[in-house]
């Protein structure tokens, strides 16, 4: 086992690149209007780099995990922190659109590279019962990128401008990578060293094991059904629906944002921490984010606007919830697959909730187009798009369920039904209590 000071230090170059990685992939939000000035664009064509990046991310998720297991985790996370460096520069000294698209493209490829690779190498620093937590912790602080795109970036940006604030981010994505370069290792010294290079045909063999193991797909459904409806609203449509959709002041619209990041905080250990104690108990948890959303959603749609103040902060709490819920899907693929075949198996996974974030986004944005733009009963109808996702993701989420449990029973693991267990706590409860 790795010394615990070392992994630490392993892991911390890898969040840090994540983090960075996080500020690039958001930095384009805080810049909007300058960017509409600066190179002439109009609303919709700036609305669709967000789209375009989401596409772009989602694409690669598949190349990137067989790339992972081909080459290993830290000349991943490198390329990416270079990558997306060399990106920022590019959009610094851009005065053109189609080389600030481009720029975009290659924060997408970067950003891509990166979150996965950082998780392959978590597992292998990390004891089996840490990591689920180690993950939960990865996610939840590379979030905090975000706040350097909102405060430190956008300073510099309304300061000293456009080119010196792309080109600060650019040189802190150069520290991440040296970061990177000097001390994040694939493996653990002493530890068995990779199998050689898959040829093609391996490759190949090894995406289509991956998905035909039905914990992979559960991992998938649970991405899907968990990660879309929180990264939409904070993503993109969440402030223009708090303050057109419920009336709402733009300062009270990032009070809720707040709240959804400190939620976050809350969920992500509490979630990681009960992945760790009960693993054939992670879909119940999948289960009830996934309805505990719907529900809440439903609530805020079927009160006329505006909502009580409380029903949103209820909304926003649960909405916090759906990203640390997420990660249980990288947990599925971890857990259900060996360790040449994990960078496959999370790509594959990690491309449900992208997949769904874009539709997700591009539906609300037709609906609202349709149904008369930003208006209180335009929101109402273009957030009921959601719910055809949650029901297919449940379902997706049963039969993989399933056909996984039938797996682990062929392997000789039973898993008790529910009832059984909740029987079994309430007889140990009861014991404590008669002994107290």
């Amino acid at each position: 086992m790795p010394h615990p000071r070392r992994a630490y230090l392993v892991w911390s170059a890898g969040l840090l690149a994540y983090l960075v990685g996080v500020m690039h992939r958001s930095s384009f939000g805080v810049a909007g209007l300058d960017a509409a000035q600066r190179f002439g664009a109009a609303p919709a064509v700036l609305s669709g780099f967000i789209v375009l990046q989401l596409l772009v991310y989602a694409a690669l998720q598949i190349p990137v995990g067989l790339l992972l297991d081909r080459f290993g985790a830290r000349r991943m996370v490198l390329a990416g922190a270079v990558t997306m460096a060399a990106a920022q520069v590019l959009l610094a000294l851009a005065t053109s659109l189609p080389l600030a698209i481009a720029a975009r493209v290659l924060v997408g490829v970067g950003d891509a590279l990166t979150f996965i690779s950082v998780l392959s190498v978590v597992s292998v620093w990390f004891p089996p019962r840490r990591v689920p937590l180690m993950t939960q912790l990865t996610a939840l602080l590379g979030q905090l990128g975000q706040v350097l795109s909102a405060i430190p970036l956008a300073t510099v940006l309304h300061s000293a401008g456009w080119t010196a604030a792309f080109l600060s981010a650019a040189a802190l994505g150069v520290v991440a990578a040296i970061a990177v370069a000097a001390v994040f290792a694939n493996r653990p010294p002493g530890s068995p060293a990779p199998e050689p290079a898959a040829s093609p045909r391996e490759v190949l063999e090894a995406l289509t094991t991956s998905w035909r193991q039905p914990g992979t797909r559960l991992g998938l459904w649970t991405h899907a059904g968990t990660q879309f409806s929180g990264m939409v609203f904070a993503l993109l449509w969440g402030v223009p629906y708090l303050v057109a959709g419920q009336g709402l002041s733009s300062t009270t619209a990032s009070v809720l944002l707040t709240v959804l990041v400190a939620a976050g905080a809350i969920a992500g250990p509490v979630f990681g921490e009960f992945t760790a104690r009960h693993p054939l108990r992670r879909s119940w948890l999948v289960l009830g984010v996934i309805g505990a959303t719907a529900a809440a959603w439903a609530a805020v749609l079927l009160v006329p606007p505006p909502a009580p103040s409380w029903l949103l902060v209820v909304l926003v709490a649960v909405l916090a919830c759906n990203g640390p819920c997420s990660a249980v899907g990288f947990d599925y693929a971890r857990t259900f697959n060996p360790d040449h075949r994990r960078g496959t198996a999370v790509g594959i996974v990690n491309v449900g909730g992208f997949t769904t974030t874009l539709l997700a986004t591009l539906a609300v944005g037709a609906v609202l187009g349709v149904a008369g733009g930003f208006t209180p009963d335009a929101f109402r109808l273009a957030w009921l798009v959601q719910f055809p996702v949650w029901i297919l993701a449940t379902v997706g989420v049963l039969v993989a369920r399933r056909k996984a449990r039938r797996f682990l029973a062929e392997g000789g693991t039973h898993v008790p039904p529910l009832r059984e267990v909740l029987g079994r706590a309430e007889r140990e409860r009861r014991r404590e209590i008669r002994r107290g």
